[in-house]
């Protein structure tokens, strides 16, 4: 198992990237509690809102509403595990995440590729992530492996399956895999418990992290819940990855689209420890500004690098392992 290095403790003198003090992020919190307390989430699944109905939120029914009370997150946010140990098909590829310690990932989603063979600009095929994840696996200093394309070539219906398949029977890393919706969550449960040996071993050393997205501003859909929900169920971590947008689907403001994404994640940590209480949980964001001009999300933004550098500094006053986009 490898612990890589601390991103930094707190010194008396040195350079430090430190964006919010230890006050901001407590008042961050707070309006957090509140906006989960008076405003609440929408809730599209019917089996996360018996959850949340049975901690003591309080349910619109007919609007599909949830309004948390304070202490359900407080005891969500102190049930988590603060370390995670993201397991690969190899004791040797295992790496621990915990508060503060840095890792390296790729980035995933491409849906385009320019062939290295032809040059041709094209959709991503099951073949490039055979070949993309075999890649990640010789990359000493990337130690777990995010699904890097799409199976353009497969049926969007099946089309997961076939990205976990070309994925984990191409690396010995740790896998972080977006299933698009239950069902498929659970076949993709199947096709890791028969690469270790049982559903039983796949508990002791789970080699997949489900990735989800809530829809900004606070909305937890359907497929978000029930992957939350299956992953809870089968003892795999969710990396439940904030998406809003500033100045679009969350205030113009990076502190307002901090409270926004807050809410999300929060709200989605919630269910998951409803559903098994000590899931492992990862706090995600690639959360963005709006390009005002272009109408386009500005991932390369210098904003992008400051929430990523203020949810890090969130995920550790929660002490739950982050997970951000590099920009």
């Amino acid at each position: 198992m490898k612990r890589r290095l601390k991103a930094g403790k707190s010194r008396n003198s040195g350079f430090s990237l430190n964006v919010l003090t230890d006050d901001e992020v407590h008042e961050i919190h707070l309006a957090t509690l509140e906006v989960l307390k008076n405003t609440g989430v929408f809730v599209e699944d019917e089996e996360a809102i018996e959850l949340f109905a049975g901690s003591g939120a309080v349910i619109d029914a007919e609007k599909k509403v949830v309004k948390i009370p304070p202490h359900v997150v407080e005891d969500a946010i102190n049930s988590a595990p603060a370390t995670f140990l993201a397991c690969g098909r190899t004791p040797e590829s295992d790496i621990a995440l915990e508060d503060n310690r840095v890792s390296f990932t790729n980035f995933g989603e491409g849906i385009m590729f320019v062939d290295p063979y032809t040059g041709e600009h094209r959709q991503s095929t099951k073949k490039d992530i055979e070949m993309a994840a075999k890649i990640i696996d010789y990359l000493e200093h990337v130690e777990t492996y995010e699904r890097a394309m799409l199976s353009h070539d497969k049926a969007p219906s099946v089309q997961a399956l076939h990205n976990a398949e070309a994925s984990l029977t191409n690396t010995t890393k740790h896998h972080w895999l977006g299933p698009v919706n239950g069902y498929l969550a659970r076949k993709i449960v199947d096709i890791c418990a028969a690469i270790v040996g049982g559903k039983d071993k796949l508990r002791e050393r789970p080699l997949l992290t489900f990735t989800t997205c809530p829809i900004s501003p606070l909305k937890l859909c359907k497929n978000h819940c029930e992957i939350i929900m299956e992953g809870a169920k089968n003892g795999l971590g969710v990396n439940v990855v904030g998406m809003a947008m500033a100045g679009g689907s969350a205030p113009i403001h990076l502190a307002g689209t901090l409270v926004v994404q807050n809410c999300e994640v929060l709200a989605s940590l919630v269910l998951n420890q409803l559903t098994c209480k000590g899931s492992p949980f990862v706090y995600g964001s690639s959360t963005c500004p709006l390009d005002m001009k272009m109408a386009t999300a500005s991932v390369g933004s210098p904003e992008t690098g400051m929430i990523s550098a203020a949810v890090a500094r969130l995920a550790r006053y929660y002490s739950l392992p982050c997970f951000t986009a590099g920009g």
